[in-house]
């Protein structure tokens, strides 16, 4: 199947229950951009051209349009994914899933910002940096873990423009309580 809209790549997601947003080495899981049917960037043209434009747009889109059945997130090694919501309750989370109590000192300190007060990127990495004396890189590395764990996640929200964090369990409360 070659993708060229976004009704494509809904349908994609829902058959492949798991797919990478960009390729990636040693990934288990096929990849919107290996699939994607639009037009790369020229070498004269200005911007990211058509394709990674339009995969940059769905990896938003679709957990925004369709909540209750696509997810998006990190999966272990770090590689962006969006997921079927029935696989991400059945199978991801429940093997995926780490307390937080199990994470390292500052991943548990970047969840408590987000936990108190959900926050964009910037500002959540400007106060771990104030309050821990993180390094951009660290903080970065503890914000992959805690996707990764699925301790946080992106706001599905399109009218936000960067990405915002939220506890896992505010946007996925059902998901979290038929694994406690």
């Amino acid at each position: 199947m070659k993708i060229k809209t976004i009704d494509d790549a809904y349908e994609f997601v829902m058959r492949e229950k798991v797919c990478t947003i960009f390729g990636s080495k040693g990934s288990p899981h096929p990849s919107l951009w290996d699939n994607v049917d639009l037009p790369g960037k020229e070498a004269v043209e200005k911007g990211w051209g058509e394709k990674v434009t339009a995969i940059w747009t769905w990896k938003n889109e679709l957990p925004a349009r369709f909540p209750d059945e696509i997810f998006y997130g990190k999966v272990k090694g770090g590689d962006a994914v969006l997921m079927e919501m029935n696989y991400l309750r059945d199978v991801h989370y429940p093997s995926a899933y780490q307390p937080i109590s199990e994470l390292d000192h500052l991943s548990q300190e970047v969840f408590e910002f987000v936990r108190v007060d959900p926050s964009y990127t910037g500002e959540l990495r400007k106060l771990a940096i104030q309050q821990t004396g993180c390094t951009k890189s660290r903080f970065d590395t503890a914000l992959k873990k805690l996707q990764i764990s699925l301790n946080v996640v992106r706001s599905n929200d399109l009218n936000e423009k960067n990405d915002r964090w939220l506890p896992f369990k505010e946007l996925y409360p059902e998901i979290v309580e038929a694994h406690s």
